[in-house]
């Protein structure tokens, strides 16, 4: 059905993002040398894009909701590309800040959360394997990216290597048309419930803003501790990626084999992503337990990097890190639903990853900090994994959380195996007196359920 191609869109879109960001170290040591400025104020460059990416997503997801989800990633696509051929012209650091940081940190926006939301939109039993699968281009372009960025800065500078990925990113507005368009039959639009858009359609702009945002989430106990929760994870998840080849380097190890300690974890990532949307669909484990179990191996394994010493020690530790940070991934968008239902899963990951965005601003540039006042990235990487291990124990106050049992999922009204949401009625709706509307599985494909039954899609 078309939500594989929808899942083949979201492959390559997290492969030009964040396969991206992850490889973006190579860059990061020219910087340094070019600039003459220190490690931290060069960290500000993908702290800024990745904190954009996070901070803007409610507006993607507002946007989502008003036009739908094809013409929003595309004008993503269409931003993400003209931000790096921008920045490679750039002759400052806030050259870089800017073109990078906000301009492509914006595209990134406008691209991730939508195609993500319409990925989860289109799966229900499967979700996670979908997921995973569309997450595998994170580990595939880690594994290229690296010594590819390392071949195009020695060819020609880092300035030529920042216009060919400009131009690669913009392929990700062909990806933005493969997700088709929703006829608004029955009062139904793209990316929105029926009965939250006709109630939307009486009240004033500014509870209609409300009502596409989601904002009534932020009164919800269990989403705020998710959310804080992520941006513990997000403080420290991409740090190993922006100064791991510094580390590396700083050991005495060569360019390449630098680089080849990145590509190494994309192959592991690649696996963790495989395996975690396999376990989490053969339903042995509740969701969040997944989410505490790998986000807890991925602190623990960043925590243990400074141990590896030798060459043949860091790799091992690179790629155990690899498996871990991948593995986490696919779940933790995947938990999002079962916390506040699939009616709101769209408006819930943009508000998550705005809240997120403040543990993305300032990870790396306090690890950059860490750096330059102890003279070794030891510090940086410890307090990184920090950061994972108390986003884990976070995740132990969502309710039911200490349970074992599994709450059935509802078709069609989202899965509710974490217990905060009710299926008869969600306490946040616009109109808490209608009644949800429980929609049908399709018979022919029980592996997957459109996201708006008038359009007649099928996966």
């Amino acid at each position: 059905g078309w939500g594989w191609a929808v899942v083949l869109a979201l492959f390559v879109d997290s492969a030009l993002v964040f396969g991206l960001v992850r490889s973006f170290g190579v860059f990061f040591v020219e910087f340094v040398r070019y600039f003459e400025r220190s490690a931290s104020a060069v960290s500000w460059i993908t702290s800024t894009g990745i904190a954009m990416q996070q901070l803007a997503s409610p507006v993607a997801t507002a946007l989502c909701n008003a036009y739908g989800a094809r013409p929003v990633v595309m004008a993503g696509g269409l931003l993400s590309g003209l931000g790096l051929v921008l920045a490679s012209l750039a002759s400052s650091l806030t050259h870089l800040y800017l073109s990078v940081g906000l301009v492509s940190g914006m595209g990134w926006a406008l691209v991730f959360t939508p195609t993500v939301g319409s990925v989860m939109q289109y799966f229900e039993r499967r979700r996670s394997l979908a997921m995973a699968l569309g997450f595998t281009g994170v580990g595939l372009s880690s594994f290229g990216f690296s010594p590819l960025f390392q071949l195009l800065v020695e060819s020609y500078g880092w300035r030529g290597g920042l216009l060919i990925l400009g131009g690669l990113s913009f392929n990700m507005v062909a990806c933005g048309a493969l997700i088709r368009p929703v006829p608004q039959g029955g009062g139904e639009q793209a990316c929105s419930d029926s009965n939250h858009t006709a109630a939307a359609a009486h009240l004033t702009w500014r509870y209609r803003l409300a009502a596409h945002l989601e904002l009534s989430l932020l009164c919800q106990p269990a989403f705020l501790a998710y959310a804080l929760a992520v941006t513990l994870f997000n403080a420290g998840y991409f740090v190993p990626y922006v100064h791991l080849v510094a580390h590396c380097r700083q050991q005495g190890f060569s360019e390449y084999q630098a680089a080849f300690v990145i590509s190494a974890t994309g192959v592991t990532d690649l696996l963790g992503r495989l395996a975690s949307g396999w376990l989490s669909d053969l339903g042995l484990l509740r969701l969040p337990h997944l989410v505490a179990f790998w986000t807890g191996m991925t602190g623990l394994s960043i925590m243990a990097m400074p141990l590896g010493t030798s060459y043949a020690g860091l790799l091992a530790l690179g790629l155990a890190y690899g498996f871990c940070a991948g593995a986490m991934t696919p779940v933790v968008f995947s938990v999002v639903p079962d916390i506040v239902g699939m009616r709101r899963m769209l408006g819930a990951l943009g508000l998550v990853q705005m809240i997120e965005s403040v543990g993305g601003l300032l990870g790396a540039p306090l690890s950059g900090w860490l750096r330059d006042v102890t003279g070794s990235y030891v510090a940086s990487l410890l307090v990184a994994g920090g950061f994972l291990l108390a986003g884990t124990l976070v995740m132990g106050t969502l309710p039911h959380f200490w349970s074992c049992a599994r709450t059935p999922r509802t078709p069609g009204a989202g899965p509710q195996a974490n217990g905060t949401a009710s299926p008869e009625r969600d306490p946040l709706r616009l109109d808490p007196d209608a009644p949800v509307p429980q929609h049908e599985p399709d018979p022919e494909s029980p592996d997957c359920t459109p996201p708006h039954p008038a359009a007649g899609l099928e996966c």
